[in-house]
């Protein structure tokens, strides 16, 4: 085990004590065994090589005590969060994912195995590794509070290699382990609650979390008694599983087009589980040689590495914004005003009220709209009561809390106003403008633009200093990121406001330099309109859509251009065109589409998805076709130089800013790390910038 210890050198081990506990009714003990790293719960419990081997030991007490039963429960509000991660860019050989995977198999299953009665007491979160000690246990409790239940590791680039993948399908049947070893990975690493772990068979009871330890030995009291049987529920081996594995082919074709080494491997386990008796040692041994030889394989890829680093971007530097000013400079917003009263605004002004909790006031140009607005936050509202997660005087609080008005003067108390109106230059300098007349000195004036230069819409306001961009994503409830642009004359407080009302509103935030398009939608535009111009040079729409599925993105780019709507597409391009002539180019056929007002290239019929004739008809075209090949060249070329430039422009303050945004607005895939991983390792960068974005190791092998 020394190689491997080795590797993990800087692991925080996560102790392991055990105690014995009398419960009435249990003739022996019950040896309990606490998961503990010693730290807040901010630090969640996690597996090394040393916390493994403190395990086992534990487990070594509790057997030789000859308890009733074996329970394994965590410090407060944290079970477990799987392996400790921080070792694998030190694993450098395809044994050590082997010593690992064994290491974490063999102490794992001794629960399983156990003749003695094993209990989970699962008193918080727990993903990964934490989830599969739960598998391994024959019994399972969980706390109504728990805040997260899952297995993120095929988002990461792995698969759960600690029994996961054939416990979990044998214990919950193999949809709801679809669900939860792929579907919620790869759907931004959704998690679960308690009633949901209920729901789906993993968890055999939910407890309050007020007494949850009492509870759960009490209820393992009745257990051993024999006053309670758990229902299991009967696997259906046959056209059960064959759905499961249907519905998880189509997802993973969905989500990664075959790009997600982790998602394929994580495919053939699940398909293996189905031969898997976990009530047979040897034939449960086989299926954890193929989940330790699928770890193995991938702690040695690049996508892995990179999804660690997408991982850490997420989870550490979105914490911490590069160039955000001190927070002490922040002001404390005790009102919020929204300019426009559409879509966009109506769901800006239902995250203010949620989060904030404040006064909200909604302006339009006529009443009618701002009914309407106002109407749908308290729709909204009374559907996130009617879903329990708002009590009725919650409820009535918020709503109460919005209002609307057709004079900006209702303005004159609030301290944050935000602007969601047409994304023209002249008509939001007229609404700062008149802003000005009714806002104290110290107001925050805050833009939603896409695209536009927050200086020169400052620039004939009296107090310029205090306009930023703020630029939300569509859905704004769905999507974390929030694009901050400092304008020339922007101060470090209003700066220091938006970064913490961002903070408040439990978003992402990254300062970004006042440029056009500023990074999102300036790299994105670049990359669609190197499709659309392959497109127009004569490649088939359906050749070029498809060319760049290794990029990662969500979506193909001509379904994006239908989502996001091609007038919105024309007119973001139309700006970056007249700032960037040389790189960004119209389009003849884009303008084609929008001036036929056609919601994109696509129509679905009974053969699915093909090119509208309507489209094909009046997209002109020429005679000089790409391949697929050809097209992904040219599109990974154009990222690399947009990004190159943007970084050479300060846009923002380092390469993995990019990567951020393009995750966050975006849902780049976590297997490329956003895009500067995929570009270093594809050799793009060194071709066309003559060198990395990155430092090797960074988000590579």
């Amino acid at each position: 085990m020394t190689d491997i210890t080795n590797a993990f050198a800087d692991e925080v081990v996560t102790h392991a004590f055990t105690t014995l506990v009398s419960v009435p009714g249990v003739e022996k003990q019950i040896a309990l065994i606490t998961l503990d790293n010693g730290f807040d719960h901010t630090k969640p419990n996690s597996f090394g090589p040393k916390g493994l081997a403190e395990f086992d030991a534990a487990l070594d007490r509790a057997f030789a005590a000859d308890p009733a039963a074996i329970a394994v429960t965590g410090k407060p509000f944290i079970f477990a969060a799987g392996a400790d991660l921080k070792g694998v860019p030190s694993v450098t050989e395809r044994a050590q994912g082997v010593e690992l995977g064994d290491l974490g198999h063999n102490v794992f299953r001794r629960l399983r195995d156990s003749k003695i009665p094993t209990f989970a007491f699962v008193n918080g979160l727990a993903l990964g590794g934490g989830l599969e000690v739960g598998l391994h246990a024959h019994y399972r409790t969980v706390a109504d509070n728990v805040p997260a239940l899952g297995l993120p590791e095929v988002m990461l680039g792995l698969v759960p290699g600690w029994g996961g993948t054939q416990l979990l399908p044998n214990i919950v049947g193999p949809d709801n382990a679809v669900t939860l070893i792929l579907e919620n990975p790869l759907n931004n690493g959704r998690t679960i609650r308690a009633k949901q772990a209920l729901s789906l068979g993993y968890a055999d009871v939910v407890l309050g979390s007020a007494d949850f330890l009492e509870q759960s030995l009490a209820w393992a009291g009745k257990v051993l008694a024999g006053d309670i049987t758990p229902d299991r529920p009967e696997i259906d081996r046959g056209a059960g599983w064959d759905a499961a594995i249907a519905r998880a082919k189509a997802l993973v074709a969905g989500k990664t087009r075959g790009y997600s080494p982790a998602a394929e491997r994580a495919l053939e386990l699940l398909e293996l589980a189905r031969t898997t008796d976990i009530a047979d040692p040897e034939s449960l041994g086989r299926g954890f040689d193929a989940e330790t030889a699928a770890l193995a394989d991938l702690l040695l890829t690049d996508e892995l590495r990179a999804g660690l680093y997408a991982f850490d971007l997420v989870n550490k530097r979105a914490k911490r914004p590069a160039g955000a000013p001190d927070k002490s400079l922040a002001r404390k917003i005790n009102g919020v005003g929204i300019v426009g009263a559409g879509l966009m605004a109506s769901q800006l002004a239902l995250l203010f009220v949620k989060q904030l909790k404040v006064p909200v006031i909604l302006t339009d140009i006529d009443q009618e709209r701002i009914d309407k607005g106002v109407g749908y936050v308290h729709t909204e509202i009374d559907k996130l009561q009617g879903k329990g997660r708002l009590s009725p005087d919650a409820a009535n609080r918020l709503k109460a809390l919005v209002s609307g008005s057709l004079d900006k003067a209702a303005f004159a108390k609030t301290d944050f106003v935000i602007e969601a109106v047409f994304e023209n230059m002249d008509v939001k300098k007229n609404v700062f403008a008149e802003l000005e007349q009714h806002i104290t000195p110290e107001t925050i004036l805050a833009t939603n633009t896409s695209s536009l230069s927050i200086t020169e819409m400052a620039a004939d306001l009296q107090h310029p200093e205090r306009v930023v961009g703020f630029h939300f994503f569509n859905p704004v409830a769905v999507l974390p990121l929030l694009e901050i642009i400092r304008g020339e004359k922007t101060d470090d407080a209003t700066l220091a406001t938006a970064f913490a009302t961002a903070k408040s509103l439990k978003k992402s935030a990254v300062l970004c330099g006042d440029k056009p398009g500023f990074v999102f939608n300036r790299l994105v535009t670049r990359t669609l309109g190197e499709v659309i111009a392959a497109v127009d040079e004569g490649t088939p729409f359906d050749v070029a859509d498809n060319a760049v599925a290794p990029l990662g993105m969500p979506m193909s780019p001509f379904t994006l251009l239908a989502l996001v709507g091609p007038a919105i597409a024309l007119h973001t391009g139309e700006t970056l065109q007249a700032a960037y002539p040389d790189r960004f180019t119209p389009s003849a056929g884009l303008s084609a589409l929008v001036e036929a007002r056609k919601p994109g290239v696509w129509t679905y019929g009974d053969s699915g998805q093909v090119v509208d004739p309507e489209v094909a008809a009046l997209w002109p075209q020429g005679d000089k076709p790409s391949t697929a090949e050809e097209v992904l060249d040219r599109t990974r070329r154009a990222f690399a130089e947009e990004i190159a430039i943007m970084l050479d422009e300060g846009v923002v303050a380092a390469a993995e800013d990019i990567d951020l945004c393009l995750i966050l607005g975006g849902g780049f895939a976590f297997w490329n790390g956003g895009i500067t991983p995929y570009l270093d390792r594809t050799g793009t960068s060194e071709a066309v910038n003559g060198k990395r974005f990155l430092e090797p190791g960074v988000a590579s092998v």
